[in-house]
């Protein structure tokens, strides 16, 4: 290996010119106007690649397994709310030709579509949260408390957490919330319609109970009937008092003691995992 000289001060011949610097590695994509980083084509998910586009490029980019988390029921004025986690693997995604989001599935292609996450699913945990704790803790601080219940109750650890919507800390993995999740990842809509299908059953059971109010129909949502049913009866031990609507219709000794509820349905009660 020979040492280059000073040109100024060394005696001999002029040394040859050096070699030719390597080029240098080519530079990822310009960032599109407004895009703060550089896009590389490698780990963004194609337009084109259906509902496993997320899970595959993060599989490609050793984010694996993904976890899928969505609930059902938060804008129900009755019922509990109910949240699911659930893991899938790229490869069994595209074997579930019916998941879709659970809202856009008729009632028997959900439950098809429920079936076949059942048995494709590496893992899942379903969480179950009371009217009564709604009331008590608020509809929100559920949604989340439900959600990191759901993700801690896998047995399989995740690599990565894809939520719907909007994000959720204390999770223990990196995570991303993904607008209308339910519609563009398959594992949130595989969370969905698990939460949605489970949802679905406790209400039809619950209109056995209180078949005045029509839950096998509506599920405890908002209408027409609903309100009707509302005015006429008001509203039974499943009705969230924390809704303005319920309030009304509530007679002044219900309202009071309502506003006296206490946290209910703590971890562990009334969630199902995937062994059971």
């Amino acid at each position: 290996m020979t040492r280059d000289c000073d040109a100024t001060t060394a005696s001999g011949p002029a040394p040859s010119a050096p070699p030719a610097s390597p080029a240098p590695p080519a530079s990822p994509a310009p960032s599109a106007p407004g895009q703060l980083y550089p896009r590389y084509p490698g780990y963004t998910p194609r337009r084109d690649g259906g509902l496993a586009a997320y899970e595959t490029v993060l599989a490609r980019a050793g984010f694996t397994p993904v976890a899928g988390i969505d609930e059902a029921g938060r804008g129900a004025c009755a019922g509990p709310l109910v949240v699911a986690a659930v893991v899938l693997e790229p490869a069994s995604i595209r074997r579930m030709p019916g998941l879709a989001d659970s809202k856009l599935l008729s009632p028997q292609a959900r439950e098809d579509a429920y079936a076949e996450v059942l048995r494709r699913a590496v893992d899942w945990h379903v969480v179950v949260i009371g009217s009564d704790q709604i009331d008590a803790t608020g509809l929100h601080v559920c949604n989340v408390s439900g959600m990191r219940r759901a993700f801690a109750g896998l047995r399989t650890k995740p690599g990565y957490v894809l939520t719907d919507g909007f994000p959720v800390r204390g999770l223990g993995a990196p995570g991303l919330a993904v607008w209308k999740g339910d519609r563009v990842t398959a594992s949130v809509a595989a969370a969905s319609v698990l939460a949605k299908v489970s949802r679905d059953r406790m209400m039809r059971d619950l209109h056995e109970r209180y078949p005045q109010y029509g839950f096998d129909r509506h599920k405890g949502y908002v209408t027409d009937e609903h309100v009707r049913a509302l005015d006429q009866h008001g509203p039974c031990p499943v009705h969230r008092y924390s809704f303005v609507n319920v309030v009304a219709a509530a007679g002044p000794s219900e309202a009071l003691v309502a506003s006296g509820l206490g946290p209910a349905g703590a971890s562990g009660r009334n969630e199902r995992r995937m062994d059971s």
